[in-house]
């Protein structure tokens, strides 16, 4: 779909600007979850019993593993953009999971924290799946002149098909 059009145009300031939005966004959940686990540790309340200290020291350790993730993925878009290449094996996994995270997290936000949030959420989700969708499909590039494949010069079949039965003589 975008391959033969705006594909090889919008590859790269996709991925910047992806690499920019999930540092902001990890920076942004790292900090948030610092503030209120300092806020919960201060008000020294329990909630259902729970010890407020633990409660403090989860949000903290939360918002470091989110913020974490979330700069380890921008770190995966930071080097699709530089390299102009498809991200694959763990980095592929990292963005198709960061989607997941996006499209739960857009889900819960538009009840609890309001359309803003889900719009910003459902934005980055965006961003996230342009950047997987412009590389899928993407020709590999050509290993020199004249050179064919291994096994012979292609183009004998569909994938699907199995080979034809040898023939008795």
């Amino acid at each position: 779909m975008l391959e033969s059009g705006w594909g090889p145009v919008v590859r790269r300031p996709v991925a910047w600007v992806l690499a920019l939005v999930l540092l902001a966004e990890a920076l942004g959940v790292a900090v948030l979850n610092w503030l209120l686990g300092t806020v919960v540790d201060r008000q020294d309340m329990s909630l259902a019993g729970l010890d407020p200290h633990v409660m403090s020291a989860s949000s903290k350790i939360g918002g470091i593993v989110f913020g974490l993730y979330f700069a380890l993925c921008a770190l995966v878009a930071l080097l699709v953009a530089v390299r102009d290449r498809a991200p694959a094996g763990l980095g592929r996994v990292l963005l198709i999971s960061a989607t997941v995270v996006h499209a739960l997290l857009g889900a819960f936000a538009w009840g609890l924290v309001g359309p803003a949030a889900f719009v910003f959420l459902v934005g980055v989700l965006g961003l996230v799946v342009l950047l997987l969708m412009t590389y899928d499909g993407r020709p590999e590039e050509p290993a020199g002149p004249g050179t064919a494949p291994e096994g012979g010069p292609g183009g004998d079949g569909s994938p699907v098909t199995p080979p034809a039965a040898p023939t008795a003589p």
